[in-house]
């Protein structure tokens, strides 16, 4: 008997009419990406969780909605940003720099974590040179 990775996940979210949260056709292929780049139980295009002898092509590569465990609660969470945007539209906010998407670690992030290092880089530098420059010798 094989084990059942679904057995121990969580259920499905649902919105409060009790519809699955769909996404759009750029979050998708997100999506897609995501699965096919990370480990999610898919060999193939086909899921080896749903696997009973015969191939079974994978639900969550060719549904808009969100309708596998596996995707939502093991893979979905290592794109932070694409799940805020498909379960949680008001936690986002727009790099001032790339005016990317992402999600804030704090209310006072303007910056996503790319852009931060080199900005906050910046400013050191800047406040370097300002500070050696009104030395007196």
């Amino acid at each position: 008997m094989k084990n059942n990775p679904y057995k121990d996940l969580p259920s499905l979210e649902c919105r409060p009419d009790g519809s699955l949260y769909h996404m759009t056709p750029a979050q998708r292929k997100r999506a897609s990406a995501l699965i096919r780049r990370e480990c999610c139980c898919c060999e193939d295009g086909n899921c080896i969780a749903l696997d009973d002898g015969d191939t079974c092509t994978c639900p969550q590569t060719v549904s808009f909605s969100v309708c596998c465990k596996w995707f939502r609660w093991a893979v979905l969470p290592l794109d932070g940003a694409l799940e805020a945007e498909i379960f949680r539209d008001k936690d986002l906010k727009r790099c001032a720099v790339c005016g990317g998407v992402f999600v804030p670690k704090s209310n006072r992030a303007k910056y996503c974590p790319g852009c931060a290092a080199r900005v906050h880089r910046r400013q050191k530098t800047e406040s370097e040179r300002k500070r050696r420059s009104c030395v007196d010798s």
